[in-house]
């Protein structure tokens, strides 16, 4: 596992640490100027992985996603961080497991490696591009330790009947639709961006998400998904999936994400 991975591996496992005591003490919510929700526990932990990427990559610009909720001017560059220090904040505020960490390094507009960190039973998804993803269980009341993860094995051939994995939190009739569309009833429920990491196992064959998201959402579940041979495309054109769309404020057109061995469909979503 490259050097730098493991770094983020170990900031991503810090983070999820100072999460869990909030996350047994339930903590108040307040509402953000999009009305999404917002804890102490997200900015907390958004607050210990700015400052040891700062500390680690002094000039790398980072766009986290509290940072960016302030108004405050995001910078990205061919090389920048992608930052949600905790996906899945409806999952964590009803008392649902199925929140992560999620760290990105993005590079010319596609992720070159992401994190993805479960605190609630430790699961950490870890890729990079060329050497594969990882994963492993590390909890996280206990010292970070890179050997607990491993490659993760080729996921099977696609079953015949596609299975796709779908959000708890964020349905739409849009997404119903087009699993409607496709022939497609096999349902895997799941949060935040371990729904990519359910692709990457090959749990699941395709997920689309054809309502609102950001790229802090998507980008280290991308890494993952990527590295073990899927793709995430553009609903709309049937395109890799970019990042660092400053025009966009960041935010996603309707993406379908794809497991290994599956080839895309669907895509000219309107």
């Amino acid at each position: 596992m490259p050097k730098e991975l493991r770094q983020l591996a170990a900031i991503a496992h810090a983070a999820g640490a100072v999460i869990m005591p909030h996350f047994r003490n339930r903590p108040a919510v307040r509402l953000k100027a999009d009305d999404s929700p917002v804890t102490e526990a997200d900015e907390a932990a958004e607050r210990l992985i700015l400052k040891r990427l700062r500390e680690g990559w002094p000039d790398r610009p980072v766009v986290a996603e509290e940072l960016a909720a302030t108004g405050a001017p995001m910078r990205s560059a061919p090389r920048f961080f992608l930052v949600d220090p905790l996906d899945g904040t409806r999952e964590f505020i009803a008392g649902r497991d199925e929140f992560t960490v999620n760290i990105a390094l993005i590079d010319n507009a596609q992720p070159a490696c992401g994190v993805v960190y479960a605190p609630v039973g430790g699961r950490l998804y870890a890729a990079a591009a060329g050497h594969g993803a990882f994963h492993g269980v590390i909890d996280p009341a206990r010292d970070f330790d890179a050997t607990a993860l491993r490659l993760l094995p080729p996921p099977a051939a696609a079953p015949h009947r596609l299975r796709a994995v779908a959000s708890r939190s964020h349905g739409t009739p849009r997404t119903e639709r087009w699993l409607r569309e496709h022939g497609i009833t096999d349902i895997v429920y799941s949060g935040s961006s371990l729904k990519l990491c359910v692709l990457a196992e090959g749990v699941a064959e395709v997920y689309p998400r054809l309502g609102p998201t950001n790229e802090w959402d998507v980008a280290a579940g991308h890494a993952v998904l990527a590295a073990a041979g899927g793709v995430v495309v553009d609903a709309e054109t049937g395109r890799p999936l970019r990042y660092g769309k400053r025009e966009r404020h960041f935010t996603n057109p309707p993406i379908i994400a794809f497991a290994p061995e599956v080839e895309p469909f669907g895509c000219s979503v309107r």
